[in-house]
């Protein structure tokens, strides 16, 4: 063949395929596998034709269950169709994968393997969810790299239509699928020629048709049901053979050679591991190193590509008659099995064949926990051992049931690069970008290959990221992590202080950092033990102030380009000419989007890069530079959690913790982020005290509460610190002085709080001018300013704003739309809230371990949060509240037998009565049951009440998620919850599209949003959702966008909560994916347009109105003001489909400003009684 030679990740190679070989393909987001949709999605628009000479059909459905169920339908009426999905997602395509298997339907599902949540969610690789599905039927083809992705995808396909039988073609759902490498591609033509038309032409004329008409899917009974079932085991038995017939046409295409189960190493091998995945590419290249090096013993493996059905025949004549020992790996659990599938496969079929090998069982690898050579070769010294250590664990270190194999000695094969980079980067300063250009720049160079493999914190924009490169002569194979690079780049100067930057740097490596620091400032900003690491190792050392020229030239944070240019003029891979040429053509495409002037930006920052370099020539004392022990004090007594797993985890060091540091429940202590620090913001806001107006918006609007108003009295005001400026307090505040305190370490530096102040008294500068005056300010007002909740009512702006945020410091992206209202939320009602928090952004920025921003109160009160799945949230919170309230009653039985036994003392009984009036009362059932507490006897004849003492108080259930649960994977829950009556509460954080995995259309997508799998533009409206709430008419329905109209906010909120039954409020949430190009930092702003505008209205629908002869529904917001199209206009997500399709967006922009004026009218007319709900 004429391979086609790309840079591409496995999702790609896969999708690739797909798109080649199906007519359809029904998908639902998740990650890491969320892009392969939207890439097919982008082919279609484009017309690119597959095999059958036409575009694949892609459709997005509401769930993976409703994935699979497309995909069933699809396939029964005749078409090949595919879906692509991971973890939670296959599992919920279970039932619909029996289905499928049971009817011989020749489907291909497409499955980056990821972990499945257990007592955690995880969104890394492993083999978890594959292993839970493999009773389904299903075949089950692993890839076990990029490259494979691609060629085993064709033989999946290949497999399904000749062998009748439905593949889950699967790869690592987080190396593979995110790793770009160079591979060769085979063209459509090409493929084409592979098919056995004859067999699609069989399959086609199955399809359920009235012209031919046939019933499947019946009910059947006892007598028949079991033979039917074994009818289909001929299917099963020929399939191997004709995966291998399918392997060898493609071996024949590509001139790789694959078997269902390859063998690679010596011949005479005594110790051999099977295995399956991406761990087969670093076992290979162990064994050819401890060949190389002259280890002891013979050794091989047996890849097993062909899981399911699994071939004993292929097994045995894979491993070496000379075998010995064999260790079977999983990279799985299956808690009280007797060993993991591939253990119990291996095992049996040695059993059956009577080969008197010794097997063991090892667990590795899960949620995409590194596994390198060093470890290989640990399991092959354990192999050899006398007795050998059965149902081992390999790379942590189990130090409660002693499984883990201890490793004594660090290998490093050599993996044939010529230069491997690593990157520190911030989420949103383009890194991983960046590394991605560099990758493809370089492998489409004659003559040589490139991988590039990622890691990133959950944080979103703010985490970190962690970009990995490496340059070879000839392909890539090494699957695992740098461990003596060439070249490491510091994109944000504050990781010198949190990593360990250089640790992975070879003798003689370059190191560059991105700071303002001068080489003077090197000696006293560096801490000493990078200070000593960057001399022993003689790194050359290279600063360059990035952010200064992006700056300049107007790129905010965004020092991709920059940084490129620096790695290819130090490292000289490719001549510098060349490197910048490709480079000025990358921005060309890249930000052609945003305009010509953006482009321009980028390519002037390109020509100051290099006169920017400059080469830190350290002294000699670096290398016995001495730790500064300040603070050592301090640390050791931080809270254990802390201390031992929180610090370390945050310092990348949580591979090195023992099994003996976790909860074996997974649960994590309140307030974590306080003690984070992760200081990542450019600038801060710096408060003028003469020109504030004391309103707190600033803090009000704050995402991530790093900006707060405090009330001192005299005596506080007098003993602060010099610069503590404080102002007299208007007269509402009671004679107090006022402060604005920023937390200058936590603050995001998004600016939404100097964009809104009204009185124009906050100015965000350069972090670096009010980090260290900032400090010893703030932590005199932690310190010695008493909380002064209450001064004002708390259910206004200024009351709620003197309660303590419960809600800190989240991992949310910078000016997040969703943090302020949970924020707000919890400073209403923090102390008793109970949250159900549904799988999505607002789980991942609230609770990534080990931080966990919600935090408690002076008392110990705080927000206790839980999270499920993602499709089940409202029936998770709903569970929640049937309990609380099954508990409050049985105390509430337990008070009302004490009150009626005659032997209770008086007062007591006074207090229990009381308590029991209040029962609904949130403030006033906590002071009563705190009374009843305080009068108990300490006898055992209250023994039962004190038991149930924590119900007390009245609870405040609250099930929390985005639009994609409550439009679409959980709209039936939802909806079932809210019928129920129920006194429970649901917030739903509307980004209008699937934030947490890319952007993703969801059914909030308004008409003609340009989102992922739509990428021409949305063509349907977006669900009403509060509408259809109304109709139940019980509900308590609520829309809300905080910066249009705080109070408004926060009266939904207390009504909400003090509703007796269920209730709705969704909130307007400006997010990153929609491009706003005022930047994030105006998400407020954009709220306030959003509803002006009529985009968004405000209302609230509160049943008990009814009872006061009064409309439910008051409508909140003013008559649309006709700026509807300007407002979307300022948004990517609106401006990409008029570069795209300018005649379809002049449609479908104005189609959506009617429609928005209609249903405004819609709801003044309900709200002033014309028209029912």
């Amino acid at each position: 063949m004429a391979a086609i030679k790309k840079i591409i990740d496995g999702s790609t190679a896969a999708a690739y395929v797909a798109y080649a070989f199906s007519d359809v393909a029904t998908i639902y987001p998740i990650s890491p596998i969320a892009e392969m949709g939207d890439i097919a999605d982008r082919w279609r628009i484009a017309g690119v034709k597959n095999i059958f000479g036409t575009t694949m059909e892609v459709k997005e459905l509401e769930s993976e269950l409703g994935a699979a169920g497309a995909t069933h339908g699809a396939l029964a009426a005749g078409a090949l169709a595919t879906t692509f999905t991971a973890s939670q997602g296959l599992l919920l395509m279970i039932p619909n994968m029996f289905k499928i298997a049971g009817e011989l339907l020749p489907g291909v599902f497409h499955v980056g393997c990821r972990s499945v949540a257990a007592h955690a969610l995880s969104i890394f690789g492993d083999h978890q969810d594959i292993m839970a599905c493999r009773t389904t039927g299903f075949a089950f083809l692993g890839s076990n790299s990029v490259q494979e992705a691609h060629d085993m995808a064709i033989v999946a396909h290949l497999a399904a239509i000749e062998g009748s039988l439905p593949v889950v073609h699967f790869f690592d759902g987080w190396r593979t699928s995110n790793e770009t490498s160079t591979i060769e591609m085979a063209s459509y033509d090409d493929l084409k020629k592979l098919v056995v038309m004859d067999k699609v032409k069989a399959f086609r004329a199955r399809g359920l048709n009235p012209e031919h008409p046939v019933l499947r899917g019946s009910a059947q009974n006892p007598d028949v049901y079991f033979q039917n079932r074994e009818a289909a085991n001929r299917y099963y038995d020929a399939f191997p053979a004709i995966v291998q017939s399918c392997m060898n046409r493609v071996n024949s295409l590509t001139g790789r050679k694959y078997g269902l189960m390859d063998y690679v190493g010596n011949p005479e091998a005594e110790l051999v591991i099977v295995s399956m995945g991406s761990s087969c590419e670093v076992i290979e290249e162990t064994i050819k190193y401890l060949a190389a090096t002259g280890y002891k013993h013979k050794t091989g493996l047996v890849k097993v590509r062909l899981f399911r059905p699994f071939s004993d025949e292929a097994l045995l004549k894979a491993i070496p008659g000379t075998a010995k020992a064999v260790a079977a790996l999983d990279r799985t659990k299956e808690p009280g099995s007797e060993g993991e599938p591939m253990y119990l496969d291996v095992s049996s079929a040695l059993r059956r064949a009577g080969r008197q090998i010794k097997v063991i069982g090892g667990r590795y690898g899960l949620s995409s926990k590194e596994f390198d050579p060093s470890m290989i070769k640990r399991i092959y010294d354990e192999l050899a051992s006398p007795r050998p250590l059965d149902g081992f664990t390999i790379g942590i270190d189990d130090d409660v049931t002693q499984r883990s194999l201890k490793i004594a000695d660090r290998i490093t094969p050599d993996d044939g690069c010529v230069l491997k980079s690593i990157f520190y980067g911030m989420g949103s300063d383009g890194t991983v970008g960046a590394t991605k250009q560099v990758a493809k720049i370089i492998g489409q160079t004659e003559g040589f290959y490139s991988q590039a493999f990622f890691n990133y914190s959950a944080k979103k924009s703010g985490g970190y990221t962690i970009s990995q490169l490496r340059i070879a002569r000839q392909p890539v194979k090494a699957e695992y992590s740098i461990e003596s690079a060439d070249y490491i780049s510091c994109n944000k100067n504050m990781y010198v202080k949190r990593f360990d930057l250089v640790g992975n740097l070879r003798c003689g490596g370059i190191f560059v950092l991105n700071s303002s620091w001068t080489a003077e400032d090197m000696d006293s900003v560096l801490p000493a033990s990078l200070r000593r690491a960057i001399a022993a190792r003689k790194a050359r050392f290279y600063n360059i102030d990035a952010i200064a020229i992006a700056r300049k030239n107007g790129l905010g944070v965004k020092i991709n380009m920059i940084m490129e240019t620096v790695f290819f003029k130090l490292t000289g891979i490719i001549p510098f000419g060349e490197a910048m040429k490709a480079l000025r053509d990358e921005i060309t495409a890249t930000y052609m989007h945003e305009g010509a002037e953006m482009v321009n930006r980028n390519i002037a920052a390109l020509d100051l890069v290099v006169d920017a370099i400059t080469e830190i020539n350290y002294p000699s004392t670096w290398l016995n530079a001495t730790d500064d022990t300040t603070g050592q004090s301090a640390e050791t007594s931080l809270p254990p959690f802390i201390r031992n797993v929180a610090r370390p985890c945050l310092r990348l060091e949580g591979n090195m913790l023992p099994v003996s540091a976790f909860s074996p429940d997974g649960s994590v202590p309140p307030g974590t982020t306080a003690y984070e620090k992760r200081t990542i913001a450019i600038n801060i806001p710096r408060w003028d005290a003469t020109k504030c107006v004391e309103c707190t918006e600033c803090s009000l609007v704050c995402a991530h509460a790093s900006i707060r108003p405090y009330l001192l009295t005299p005596e506080e005001a007098q003993n602060a610190p010099e610069g503590f400026v404080t102002r007299p307090a208007s007269d509402k505040f009671n004679g107090y002085r006022y402060r604005i305190q920023v937390f200058p370490h936590d603050c995001t530096g998004c600016g939404s709080c100097a964009v809104i102040c009204p009185g124009h008294a906050l100015t965000m500068v350069p972090i670096e001018e009010d980090l260290h005056t900032q400090e010893p300010l703030l932590q005199y007002a932690l310190d010695n300013v008493a909380l002064k909740e209450g001064v004002v009512p708390r259910a206004t702006i200024n009351g709620s704003q003197f309660y303590q945020p419960l809600l800190q410091f989240s991992g949310a992206c910078a000016g997040c739309g969703e943090t302020p209202y949970v924020k707000l939320l919890t400073q209403l009602m923090g102390e008793r809230m109970i949250i159900a928090n549904a799988t999505g952004c607002s789980s991942i920025w609230g609770a990534n371990f080990p931080s966990n921003a919600y935090c408690t109160n002076t008392r110990g009160q705080g927000p206790a949060w839980g999270n499920s799945l993602f499709e089940d949230n409202a029936e998770y919170g709903y569970g929640m509240e049937v309990a609380v309230t099954q508990r409050r009653n049985r105390l509430a039985e337990l008070i009302r037998a004490a009150v009626a036994d005659q032997s209770t003392d008086a007062a007591i009984k006074a207090a229990m009565q009381k308590w029991l009036g209040a029962f609904n009362d949130p403030t006033a059932s906590a002071e009563a049951g705190n009374a009843i507490l305080q009068l108990l006897p300490d006898d055992n004849s209250a023994a039962e009440i004190r038991e149930f003492s924590d119900m007390f108080a009245k609870k405040s259930i609250w099930a929390i998620g985005g639009d994609g649960w409550a439009y679409d994977i959980g709209f039936a829950g939802l909806d079932h919850v809210l019928a129920q009556d129920r006194d429970i509460n649901l917030l739903v954080m509307d980004t209008e599209c699937y934030s947490n995995t890319g952007g993703q259309t969801s059914k909030a997508t308004p008409l003609g949003a340009v989102a992922r799998y739509s990428a021409d533009g949305k063509r349907t409206f977006k669900k009403d959702l509060g509408r259809m709430m109304m109709t139940y008419g019980n509900v308590y329905v609520a829309s809300i966008a905080l910066g249009a109209n705080y109070m408004q906010a926060i009266k939904a909120f207390v009504e909400a909560d003090a509703y007796p039954g269920p209730s709705i409020v969704i909130a307007y949430c400006p997010c990153i994916n929609h491009g706003i190009r005022a930047g994030m930092g105006n998400s407020i702003v954009e709220e306030r347009k959003a509803v002006k505008s009529g985009y968004w209205p405000l209302y609230r629908y509160d049943p008990r109105r009814k009872a006061q002869g009064l409309q439910p529904l008051q409508l909140d917001s003013s008559a649309p003001d006709g700026s509807l199209l300007d407002f979307i206009n300022g948004e990517d997500r609106y401006v990409d489909l008029k570069m795209l399709d300018a005649e379809e967006a002049a449609v479908l922009q104005p189609e959506l400003k009617e429609h928005c004026d209609l249903l405004y009218d819609i709801l003044l007319k309900q709200s002033q009684g014309n028209q029912t709900s």
